[in-house]
């Protein structure tokens, strides 16, 4: 689809600078899909008094299991 539309130069050349993209086009693909992503993310707080957690469950235990396996 094209498009066209106004953008502030210096937002478009930071943003180019910290993405690491070649052209605006890339960059305003590279824009959509991260916008995506965020948006699609659960906002953790929409999980508060939702998870269930076993008051015996031991994490200390579980990395040495996993220390013991990842050992050559």
């Amino acid at each position: 689809m094209r498009t066209n539309i106004e953008i502030d130069d210096q937002l478009l050349k930071e943003a180019i600078q910290v993405s690491g993209v070649r052209t605006t086009k890339d960059l305003v693909h590279e824009a959509l899909r991260t916008l995506i992503i965020v948006k699609k993310q659960k906002d953790l707080t929409d999980l508060a008094g939702k998870i269930d957690f076993h008051n015996d469950f031991d994490h200390k235990d579980s990395r040495k299991l996993r220390a013991v396996s990842e050992d050559p």
